[in-house]
């Protein structure tokens, strides 16, 4: 992508705002059409503006892309999942689980997942900005947790990325993706993603030699 302060471009210094409708309207475009369906040309008419103003910011089609894309992912996942949140590690745990499980089951998440695979060409580039924007910046968040939650005792995290990659496969691999595809209705009802969050969160804490609120070993009453 090319910025204002990038060298190689003559004219008027690139204009965020107008950067950014760029974006949005290839994000449009090429979750309707793909990479390869989508033009310059169609990206100008959508957004209501000159070819030459989109080569004042972008190279070519696969920053835009690059752009767009990134843009796309980092819309989709939350910047930060647990913010300000307290209480035991159950409670911490399910502050991040329950969002991240209602983020991967959106609509707009499966799609973007859907188009990497369909795009052979660009699929390993995909990927990786994918993996960077989506599931590399969620890890990051939980191992961070993981290290707080380590330092005080409350559960026995020695090798916190570990951790916090195995934690967020245990929401990845839920069956509920597979279910969102032939029945949606179930996928999103709030007590199946409850109920499988706490027993997510339950057995990962149970793992690591943890106790819930109540002091008690998840999943006993």
């Amino acid at each position: 992508m090319v910025t204002e302060n990038s060298p190689g471009r003559r004219g008027r210094p690139a204009n965020e705002a107008l950067g950014q409708t760029i974006v949005d309207a290839a994000c449009e475009l090429f979750d309707e059409l793909g990479f390869h369906g989508t033009t310059l040309d169609m990206v100008a008419q959508r957004a209501k503006i000159s070819k030459l103003s989109i080569y004042r910011h972008f190279e070519n089609k696969e920053a835009l892309f690059s752009a767009a894309f990134t843009a796309r992912c980092r819309q989709l996942i939350p910047p930060a999942l647990f913010e300000g949140v307290d209480g035991s590690a159950e409670d911490q745990l399910m502050a991040v689980g329950s969002p991240l499980l209602r983020t991967l089951l959106r609509p707009g998440v499966r799609s973007v997942e859907a188009m990497i695979m369909a795009d052979k060409t660009n699929q390993k580039s995909l990927a990786k900005l994918h993996y960077e924007a989506g599931p590399a910046h969620i890890i990051a968040q939980v191992e961070a947790l993981l290290r707080q939650l380590h330092a005080k005792a409350v559960l026995n995290v020695p090798d916190p990325v570990m951790s916090a990659r195995l934690f967020a496969a245990l929401f990845k691999g839920s069956d509920l993706l597979l279910i969102a595809r032939f029945d949606e209705a179930r996928a999103e009802n709030d007590d199946e993603i409850e109920s499988y969050c706490r027993s997510a969160v339950a057995m990962f804490i149970a793992a690591h030699g943890g106790k819930d609120h109540a002091g008690r070993l998840p999943g006993r009453r």
